[in-house]
């Protein structure tokens, strides 16, 4: 009984087993493709990856990173947003620059009123004031001189009416009267002369170092603001009020690295696709007034033909899509722009990767 219960249970395990072995061969119809792939519409074509771009007349879309640091107080424009040229996009706290030009302009406008006050020497009441003083020197001699001949008379007429003594001293009085008369006159002389042509001059710098560097401040305060450079719509906004930003950017939590703040294209009308192609494959590309491309739009089967722009006769390494080099060899690519107009039946945004093929010669 136990040897038959034995052979029963491995029976029905070799049945099990070959029944698993036999579902599990069965092959499965395989899903149809959600698209078809890329494929290469030319008898001979070169393939290159691409990514789709605004319209730009030279380079690539406008990247836009604050000259100065600060926290974003308020951001005016939205992303898709159509701009003008030198409209306010974003607002960094400017309250310390506000506070130091404020500052600064008050100082050349004190350096400028001192200025003023220089040239517009001599000021009628002081000019008033050493013409009194000349009077009252003039009065004093003319006393003092009173008072002398009348010794000297007394002492001619009886030296024993007055002391020697008493005409001298009348005498130095005179001298003295006449001294304080000449210092009156000198400082009416000087008075009427106005301020000294060096201290003019000293004051004018002085005035213009303050007023450059007001402007120079001012100058600083405006770039607080960051403005469009150019007719555009704003393709993306890499910060948030609150947040820093930099010279270097905005910082991506998600990629942990430095984004611009702001990205700004041309109207999307048309669109631009910068595509790369190996060195190795330069050679065989035809002239390139002769040069046509088709694109292929990822997830769908759009192909899009291709208008050539320009090229950009510089080759660099393989790492503008990724930002990272993947490859064992120093592999080189030249970038060569497209233009086509924006597909209405299928959506395309700047960003996005595409397929790019070019007829070989």
């Amino acid at each position: 009984m136990r040897y038959t219960l034995l052979f029963s249970l491995a029976f029905a395990g070799v049945l099990a087993g070959g029944v698993a072995a036999y579902l599990s061969s069965i092959e499965k119809p395989a899903l149809p493709p959600a698209f078809s792939p890329a494929s290469d519409p030319y008898s001979v074509g070169i393939y290159a990856e691409g990514i789709v771009e605004s319209v730009q007349s030279s380079g690539e879309n406008v990247n836009i990173y604050p000259e100065v640091s600060g926290t974003v107080q308020d951001i005016l424009v939205s992303q898709g947003q159509n701009v003008r040229k030198g409209m306010p996009l974003l607002l960094i706290d400017p309250s310390i620059q506000d506070a130091t030009t404020e500052q600064q302009k008050s100082a050349a406008q004190a350096a400028h009123a001192t200025l003023e006050e220089l040239r517009a020497e001599p000021r009628k009441e002081n000019l008033d004031v050493v013409q009194a003083q000349v009077v009252a020197a003039q009065a004093a001699l003319k006393t003092t001189r009173d008072a002398y001949d009348k010794e000297d008379a007394a002492y001619q007429a009886d030296p024993r009416s007055v002391s020697k003594n008493d005409v001298d001293t009348a005498g130095d009085a005179v001298a003295s009267a006449e001294a304080s008369l000449k210092v009156a006159q000198k400082q009416l002389d000087l008075t009427k002369a106005g301020a000294w042509s060096y201290d003019i001059q000293n004051q004018e710098r002085t005035y213009k170092a303050l007023e450059k560097q007001y402007l120079a401040s001012s100058a600083l305060l405006a770039k607080y603001t960051l403005r469009a450079p150019a007719d555009g719509v704003v393709l993306a906004i890499h910060t948030i009020a609150g947040s820093y930003v930099s010279p270097q950017g905005a910082y991506d939590s998600y990629t942990q690295g430095m984004d611009p703040v702001l990205v700004v294209g041309s109207p999307q009308k048309d669109l631009q696709v910068r595509c790369y192609v190996d060195e190795i494959l330069v050679p065989r590309l035809p002239p390139l007034s002769k040069l046509k491309a088709e694109m292929s739009i990822r997830g769908s089967d759009v192909k899009v033909p291709l208008d050539f722009v320009r090229v950009d006769p510089y080759v660099t390494p393989k790492i503008e899509l990724s930002d990272q080099r993947q490859e064992i060899v120093d592999v080189r690519v030249l970038p060569i722009i497209f233009k086509f107009p924006k597909p209405k039946d299928v959506n395309l945004y700047p960003g996005e990767l595409v397929d790019v093929y070019i007829a070989q010669k």
